[in-house]
């Protein structure tokens, strides 16, 4: 008699699910990223986005506290704890929150909760190596932050960000570190060198960056001066037509996780031409569809494209909807029938290392703080779906949680402990199979 089987086989959903994801990298692309992936639970978490959106698209866990077209907003969609860090642009001041919206989508505001604190319980294992009681602390403290945030905008006061004036906790050390160690200057003399002929160029830095191919460099070049320009918001220094001229392109190396192996460029435009360090990096990556949109039905499908015609829009429209301060330089541009996003390299990109926290106080009162930064992101992602009102979608959440905070987070946070378990799991699946792969 032959058996019937239901297909629930994890381990190989999991490796079929990479090897879909990852089908259209080069080898060698292919292979970086897995060595990166392979490192940790939380690295593999980070490059397996696919993963757990496939997990949770349909929970049914969702409807006990959202699940409602009020409770939707623009989402970060990649939340975790490694995706917040300080940042500045072209006003040279620095800031803290989520910076990166390459997987950004509409959707209920859990989709963001439940990743965040998934990684939060995954970080605080291998970087602050605290023990369950005191990740569960901590991750009360990050869901408090977020409730109690969305409380105290219910009534539509204005959303502050974070600066280095207005950081507390073990935030005002770190940004002070970033202020002080981190410059325009520096940035270029990372990335950059003079030469007495050419002017500033790109430095040699193999690994981190190579040169692109004839043509890409003479299209790009051309993009940036011309068509590219069209996609900002705000004119950029209008009156300057210097401004935006190409002193050199490179290609970006072995950058992110999850994003490894898309194409990426950097592109070193003239800026400012009052002092030697006004140069501007600009950051010109490969925009791909969030992962969400795949699980869409094709009628949404069809609805998310009328709205976001190509990728290049989409991410420039989360990024103004959610950034606590835009990118002047932001928009995009098409090369090779590829959608690329178009933005400044910060000079102060800087991630708080929770592994040099000075304990489980220290960390608490960081996750309280990453809570908060999400709701104020939410509360602004939902201001640019309803005409400049964040106080509807502070008060449909509010409602669906009244009198049951206390079970939403445990809600929460036994999930977030589950799932970063089957994290583990999942990742010593992946490591057998890729050293299998390697030997064979």
């Amino acid at each position: 008699m032959s058996l019937t089987l239901t297909g629930h086989n994890r381990p190989a959903q999991v490796i079929d699910a990479i090897q879909q994801a990852n089908a259209a990298l080069s080898r060698a692309d292919r292979q970086a990223k897995f060595a990166k992936m392979g490192g940790s639970p939380y690295a593999f978490f980070r490059g397996t986005n696919h993963l757990y959106w496939d997990d949770i698209w349909h929970d049914w866990r969702f409807a006990l506290f959202g699940g409602w077209p009020e409770t939707q907003t623009w989402l970060q969609g990649d939340a975790h704890a490694y995706n917040f860090g300080a940042y500045g642009h072209h006003d040279d001041l620095i800031r803290y929150g989520m910076d990166d919206f390459d997987d950004a989508v509409i959707g209920d505001y859990q989709y963001d909760v439940w990743r965040l604190a998934i990684s939060v319980v995954l970080d605080a294992r291998e970087n602050a190596e605290l023990n369950r009681k005191a990740t569960r602390k901590a991750l009360k403290k990050l869901l408090s932050g977020y409730i109690d945030t969305l409380k105290h905008y219910h009534e539509g006061a204005p959303l502050e960000a974070v600066t280095l004036e207005s950081a507390k906790g073990p935030l005002k050390p770190f940004m002070q570190k970033v202020a002080n160690k981190q410059s325009r200057a520096k940035m270029l003399a990372k990335w950059t060198e003079v030469d007495e002929q050419k002017g500033r160029r790109f430095a040699r830095r193999p690994g981190k960056l190579a040169n692109p191919p004839a043509d890409v460099a003479s299209q790009l070049k051309r993009l940036i001066e011309q068509a590219y320009q069209q996609t900002l918001a705000h004119p950029v220094k209008e009156a300057d037509p210097e401004h935006f001229r190409v002193k050199d392109i490179a290609r970006r190396l072995d950058a992110g996780t999850g994003s490894l192996g898309l194409e990426r460029y950097y592109v070193l435009i003239e800026g400012g031409r009052d002092h030697e360090h006004d140069d501007v990096i600009l950051d010109v990556k490969e925009q791909v569809a969030p992962e969400a949109y795949r699980l869409m039905s094709p009628a949404d499908q069809r609805a998310w494209r009328r709205s976001f015609p190509n990728e290049g829009i989409r991410h420039a429209a989360a990024f103004h909807a959610i950034a606590e301060h835009p990118d002047r330089y932001l928009g995009w541009l098409t090369l090779h029938d590829k959608v690329f996003s178009v933005r400044e390299r910060s000079p102060f990109k800087k991630d708080v290392p929770t592994h040099k926290l000075s304990g489980a106080k220290s960390y608490r009162k960081l996750a309280r703080q990453w809570g908060e930064i999400l709701a104020r992101e939410h509360l602004r992602g939902a201001q640019a779906l309803h005409q400049g009102e964040h106080a509807r979608f502070a008060q449909a959440v509010s409602e669906r949680l009244e009198d049951r905070e206390a079970a939403f987070i445990d809600v929460v946070t036994t999930l977030a402990h589950a799932y970063a378990d089957c994290v583990a799991q999942d990742h010593r699946v992946f490591v057998d199979h890729f050293l299998a792969m390697s030997r064979a």
